[in-house]
């Protein structure tokens, strides 16, 4: 049994992993089903299993790039260890994939929180992607901590958006901050940072528009959002998360790439995880962008919106080699 494999030799660690398992099953049962049976019944290690293995990763949206990598390392292992059974190489993958995310570092999810009060969160990401739900959930999740929480309806071109965190925010108990009168995103900001100072919130969630016709607009607006972030808050460091359809595959990874251009992302939001077939996209985009994950959806439920683990995520995809 590899390093990686080990974690979850008993009964505790699959058992909080239990959930990831269930949201990783299209995956696991998709994309990447075949690949046990193509190492059981590979008879050697040599180029044409090497192609197969490619095939499946990147069917399962690791990406191009990353597969490629990821191939080359697995290759380097092999020679190293002398490994010649194919079905040693279950492991071997297992570990290869989650040296990938971590790069070598140790990856904090969690929510870098303000010690000296209101801590800031700017949400950016297409419309669709279920950024304005993924603010209530995390509303939910960030409440159910013991801290006070309030809304910023800063997607001003939609009313749709307005409304519906409008409603979240009733369902939750959280103050949504509106400014019907002006299409100005940074004014709301700028109003609510003030309401959340004088209320002793602990935490503003901020919604924005989720634009990408014109790369030059979204810049300037969001540049202009930190202008307002950072001069009300000082010196105090903001997060930025990017929400991302994990349903949408390489579109996703594209639309990360134009984020992180126009601003600095933080952390990635993945919705749907449980909703696709190809959930290697969390590897592409540590992988190319460098950005970590910082939460996933799992489900449709308030309370599906959970810290990512990336330990959890790979037991998730391989599950079935475990058993």
């Amino acid at each position: 049994m590899g390093l990686f494999a080990n974690l979850f030799a008993g009964k505790d660690r699959k058992a909080k992993a239990e959930k990831y398992k269930i949201g990783m099953e299209k995956t696991r049962k998709g994309s990447l089903s075949s690949l046990k049976n193509v190492l059981i019944n590979a008879n050697k290690i040599d180029d044409s299993l090497y192609d197969k293995l490619e095939e499946i990763f990147v069917m399962a949206d690791i990406g191009v790039d990353t597969t490629v990598v990821f191939i080359s390392e697995l290759k380097k292992e092999v020679k190293n260890r002398h490994i010649e059974n194919p079905k040693e190489l279950e492991n071997i993958i297992v570990d290869k994939l989650f040296d990938i995310y971590l790069k070598g570092q140790i990856v904090n999810t969690n929510i870098k929180y303000n010690p000296l009060g209101l801590t800031v969160i700017l949400f950016v990401g297409v419309n669709g992607t279920g950024k304005t739900t993924s603010i209530a959930k995390m509303a939910h999740l960030i409440k159910s901590e013991g801290k006070s929480v309030m809304l910023a309806a800063g997607d001003t071109f939609r009313a749709g958006a307005i409304d519906q965190l409008k409603i979240w925010g009733g369902r939750i108990g959280c103050q949504v901050i509106t400014k019907p009168d002006s299409n100005d995103p940074s004014s709301v900001i700028f109003d609510a940072i003030r309401a959340a100072k004088e209320q002793n919130i602990d935490v503003l969630l901020c919604d924005t528009a989720g634009r990408l016709q014109n790369k030059v607009n979204l810049m300037n607006e969001l540049n202009k959002i930190s202008r307002t972030i950072n001069r009300e808050m000082g010196s105090v460091q903001h997060e930025t998360y990017l929400v991302i359809d994990a349903t949408t595959g390489q579109n996703g990874l594209s639309q990360a790439k134009i984020f992180s251009e126009v601003t600095k992302v933080s952390g990635i939001v993945l919705t749907k995880l449980d909703g696709t077939a190809k959930g290697g996209i969390v590897l592409a985009i540590r992988n190319e962008l460098g950005i970590p994950i910082s939460f996933v959806g799992m489900g449709e439920k308030i309370t599906d919106l959970m810290y990512f683990d990336i330990e959890d995520y790979i037991y998730g995809l391989f599950a079935d080699f475990f058993e």
